[in-house]
């Protein structure tokens, strides 16, 4: 049943926030002059040179602490948000040059959706510490979503700690609780509550373990599906867009962030890489401990199997099902997102690796 949002709160919400400040301070705009590397790396038709210096900037003038996700515009510009107030939002070009940069309050600036209308492209971003933001492409502030009990979605004591969105065809609004209350929250395009998706924290079908990500599937052309990430479970849950569960897509060793569509393939980034699942006993320990600095990226195809692991063991089938996969390569730290451009290159945020800026996969 379709719930109403309290039209105060959000017309309140809103109005701070399309009055608030337009965040556009330029720290640095200059050119970027990356070392092309030689490494190659994946299997299959998806193999890749390895350009870690591409996206390198003054880190005296353009900081990063911890670059989550990264979307491309209609442009064809490289959009990336991270966690550091010096500039939450980095715009590259595909040569790696900045070409803008903003944010100053995003403290836990962590996903980043890009939705165009029709005529002009918009952002989503989720701040963890308890908010989803809808912003024009040079920051200016247009829709707030705050703690989900001022909708009726929870009591005003749940944990709210948004990670990921997504747009639906409609518009509609998905959000992932990923670091809070494991659920995902659905608004309409104006930002009324609909319904809340799945069953909280737990290994049921409908139960998540780290909503982590969440995607619109349309590579079925007419019955587009819902993607949710539950990443300790390495594996990711498919809904209806209204909310039914369908199916899971399970990645052993894997534990993978939020799904990319682009084409027929599904791309991930792995934020880490264990011999050892959450659901097999990994008690009172972050999984990522036992096997630290291990992530890569992985690839499906149409039919969700594994076709490529760049940075990682080659994607093995025995009797139908896959095998555990693992970092082969010591290239990634922590996989946090992808992002593919009309090329097929692929550029890769990191997670807690030694502030790093984000690193290009050149097809090849």
């Amino acid at each position: 049943m379709k719930e109403s949002i309290n039209r105060r709160n959000f017309m309140e919400k809103t109005a701070m926030a399309t009055t608030g400040i337009v965040m556009t301070p330029h720290f640095f705009i200059g050119k970027s002059k990356p070392v092309l590397g030689e490494q190659i790396i994946g299997q299959g038709d998806f193999k890749y040179k390895v350009h870690k210096e591409w996206g390198n900037l003054d880190p005296s003038k353009t900081p990063v602490n911890n670059c989550h996700e990264m979307v491309m515009d209609s442009k064809g510009r490289l959009v990336m948000v991270g966690d550091d107030t010096h500039n939450n939002v980095l715009i590259y070009d595909k040569s790696g040059k900045l070409l803008d940069s903003w944010g100053i309050r995003y403290k836990g600036g962590h996903g980043l959706s890009l939705w165009n209308d029709g005529e002009k492209d918009f952002l989503f971003i989720c701040d963890t510490d308890g908010s989803v933001i809808k912003t024009t492409l040079d920051g200016r502030e247009l829709m707030l979503l705050g703690h989900p009990s001022e909708y009726g979605a929870y009591a005003k004591e749940d944990s709210f700690k948004p990670t990921e969105t997504t747009i639906g065809p409609n518009g509609d609004i998905y959000v992932a609780d990923g670091y809070g209350s494991q659920y995902v929250l659905q608004f309409t395009k104006e930002g009324e509550f609909i319904r809340k998706i799945g069953n909280g924290r737990g290994t049921a079908n409908e139960q998540f373990q780290t909503a982590h990500g969440v995607c619109i599937d349309d590579r079925k052309g007419d019955d587009p599906t819902l993607l949710v990430t539950s990443r300790a479970s390495n594996c990711f849950k498919r809904f209806t867009l209204d909310g039914n569960y369908l199916e899971e897509i399970y990645l052993p060793g894997a534990f993978v962030c939020r799904p990319v569509i682009h084409n027929d393939n599904l791309y991930a980034g792995v934020c880490w890489s264990s011999k050892i699942d959450f659901a097999e006993g990994v008690k009172n320990s972050h999984p990522s401990q036992n096997n630290p600095d291990s992530g890569f990226v992985t690839i499906l195809d149409k039919d969700n199997n594994v076709v490529s692991n760049p940075g990682g063991t080659p994607p093995e089938y025995k009797n139908g099902e896959l095998q555990r996969m693992l970092q082969q390569e010591a290239v990634f730290h922590h996989c946090h997102d992808v992002c593919i451009d009309d090329d097929e290159n692929v550029y890769v945020c990191q997670w807690n690796a030694n502030k790093t800026y984000p690193i290009k996969l050149e097809r090849v």
